[in-house]
């Protein structure tokens, strides 16, 4: 008899080291996970980036860097959005 797991990614394993064994967050953790984000010299750098791929002017290294900035802020959302179910906080959508 076999067993599926889903398989591991950054995320799921992050959220494990963060949490307990289930990925689940404390309290505590899920509040500091919420207010961390990019500096502003890393969003100017992303900005600088972006701009410049769209020119296709990047360097190999640049665009590694940009994929690594594009992979980090991937995790965070996750990681924010797994600590907002912890606290029971729903996201306010813009109504139009």
């Amino acid at each position: 008899m076999s067993t599926t797991t889903s398989p591991e990614n950054e995320v799921t394993i992050l959220a494990r080291v963060l949490g307990d064994e289930r990925g689940e967050l404390s309290p505590e953790i899920a509040r500091h996970i919420l207010g961390v984000g990019f500096s502003d010299r890393d969003k100017a750098r992303m900005n600088d980036l972006a701009t410049r791929n769209q020119e296709g002017a990047l360097s190999t290294a640049e665009q590694e860097e940009m994929a690594a900035f594009s992979k980090a802020g991937t995790m965070l959302s996750i990681l924010k959005s797994k600590a907002r179910r912890a606290l029971g906080v729903k996201l306010e959508l813009p109504t139009y």
